[in-house]
């Protein structure tokens, strides 16, 4: 807000004037969705991405438990988006053109992690360690890096596997 010379106060939440002329008067609180997103929602776009990418269906789920929480506006602190939390410089490569359209986002993340689970020859750790912390660290240590973001989520994800597989 602002008060101009003849008096009158101005009001806005994008300032015309200087900005030296302006002082905030309210802060907008961060809304945060309470919204719960169910796993069904997905689960025939993750039946097609497991048939076209020859990946367990319930392995697919899990993975996508673990980095969204079946929510499709997902965005992480590093920048990772959607149901399986696509990086934005491997949008292009994996063709995805919209990171929130749930179909897109999964077939993307299927086709990633299909790439993963062939670079590590069939080894599910060593894939969902590289789709979380990236091959070059799995390349480099030759198994689960030792870094505790990727040792938990990989523990996350195949509990989740197991969970699914067994329902």
């Amino acid at each position: 807000m602002y008060v101009d010379r003849d008096g009158v106060v101005h009001f806005t939440n994008a300032p015309t004037a200087s900005e030296n002329d302006y002082r905030v008067y309210v802060k907008e609180k961060k809304v945060y969705s309470s919204q719960v997103y169910s796993p069904q929602s997905f689960e025939n776009y993750i039946r097609q991405a497991s048939n076209l990418y020859g990946i367990a269906f319930p392995l697919l789920k899990a993975i996508i438990k673990a980095e969204s929480d079946f929510d499709p506006r997902a965005v992480s602190k590093k920048g990772a988006k959607g149901l399986m939390q696509i990086m934005p410089e491997n949008f292009k490569r994996l063709g995805l053109k919209d990171p929130f359209d749930p179909k897109q986002n999964i077939n993307a993340g299927a086709r990633y992690f299909k790439q993963m689970y062939e670079r590590f020859k069939g080894k599910v750790s060593l894939s969902l360690a590289a789709y979380n912390a990236g091959p070059t660290a799995v390349d480099q240590y030759k198994t689960i890096p030792p870094y505790e973001e990727t040792e938990e989520y990989v523990k996350r994800v195949l509990k989740y596997y197991y969970n699914y597989k067994n329902l």
